[in-house]
């Protein structure tokens, strides 16, 4: 599949992205419903097999399930697309979505959920 430069980074993508929302399954404010993860996990690979290198997902995409559907996608993938997320929303204990007024730079509200 043909690349197309990002802006004037030095990424060239895909025109095609994988969005992964969808994959975030039920059980969450903004759910489309419930997904198969085995699903889910095929395809995302099949998106990469056809070419596609960039994947679009965000820690709020099913709280976190969206996040691990990639990364388990991911596993013993020789060739890494990139991917792409956001961390301006967050959630409470009791599962309420809410966005954060005063998103921080990295180290801010990215840090802690790129240490796990």
């Amino acid at each position: 599949m043909d690349t197309r430069q990002l802006g004037t980074s030095d990424l060239h993508i895909t025109p095609i992205g994988f969005g992964a929302w969808a994959i975030g399954g039920s059980g969450w404010q903004f759910a489309w419903g419930g997904q198969d993860d085995g699903d889910s996990i095929a395809t995302i690979r099949e998106a990469l097999d056809a070419g596609v290198n960039w994947i679009d997902t965000a820690a709020v995409y099913g709280l976190g399930h969206s996040e691990e559907m990639v990364a388990r996608a991911l596993e013993g993938v020789p060739v890494r697309p990139y991917v792409f997320t956001k961390c301006s929303m967050v959630w409470d204990k009791r599962r309420k979505v809410a966005t954060v007024s005063r998103p921080r730079p990295f180290g801010g509200n990215a840090r802690p959920a790129c240490d796990g």
